[in-house]
């Protein structure tokens, strides 16, 4: 049989104005077989860029000149990239503003290189794309007037606002979306929210789901998640795939 080729590792750009860190983390990402570029900041990132393209784009907020948030803008309204962004403004407020500017995930500085490398392979297996799609398919889900866009992470309620989830609640709404109506036990919910490279689910199931219907409640009048005495819990909406 003729050897078959192993698809090839996405290629990352570190865009951040210290170079300690970007060594550092470079360094890191380039023994985990990643092929890696850096820049210094907005124009450095254009000519790398211009070099040869990026699969993900590790990019820092703070920089001097252009913002990263900027640069973000830039690059999802004109290039088919993901981003993670990083920074040492690590409120909600500040993340849903880098979601809304058009990273994909959001990191508080400092950054742990493990939790980086988890990221970058989570956001790897939501950017490929599911056999039989075009690659630039992307599938957003619909419940209540709701919408999860899957691949940057996105949640917005029927206003259009977007909601800031923790790791642990994305998965668990996501799973709940994929197997709407069906009464999902506390077992299955765990192994199917939480993700091979996921620590996200370090409380109790029983918590996850609390904050997550505390969250969606806020802005719908309507039981979203029931709990079912003994079997598990099941989310109640019609889900449609768009």
């Amino acid at each position: 049989m003729p050897d078959v080729e192993a698809p090839a590792r996405p290629r990352l750009l570190i865009v951040d104005d210290d170079p300690a860190l970007r060594t550092l983390i470079r360094n890191f990402l380039i023994a985990q077989d990643y092929d890696v570029d850096e820049a210094e900041d907005g124009p450095s990132m254009r000519a790398a860029l211009a070099r040869q393209a990026a699969d993900i784009v590790i990019l820092d907020v703070m920089m001097p000149g252009e913002d990263g948030l900027s640069l973000a803008r830039t690059l999802s309204d004109s290039a088919d990239v993901g981003i993670i962004m990083v920074s040492a403004l690590g409120t909600e407020t500040d993340r849903i503003a880098g979601l809304e500017g058009g990273a994909d995930d959001y990191l508080p500085k400092p950054v742990s290189p493990r939790e980086l490398l988890a990221r970058i392979r989570a956001l790897e297996r939501r950017r490929r794309p599911v056999a039989g799609e075009s690659a630039n398919a992307t599938a957003h889900y619909q419940f209540d007037g709701w919408r999860l866009d899957p691949v940057r992470r996105v949640l917005r309620d029927p206003g259009g606002v977007i909601i800031g989830l923790s790791e642990g609640e994305f998965g668990l709404l996501l799973t709940f979306i994929e197997k709407p109506q069906q009464i999902l036990n506390r077992d299955l919910l765990l192994e199917l929210a939480r993700g091979e490279d996921s620590d996200a689910f370090d409380r109790a199931i029983d918590t996850q789901v609390s904050r997550l219907r505390r969250k969606l409640g806020t802005r719908t009048h309507g039981e979203i998640i029931r709990t079912i005495r003994s079997e598990g819990y099941i989310f109640l909406p019609a889900v449609t795939r768009t």
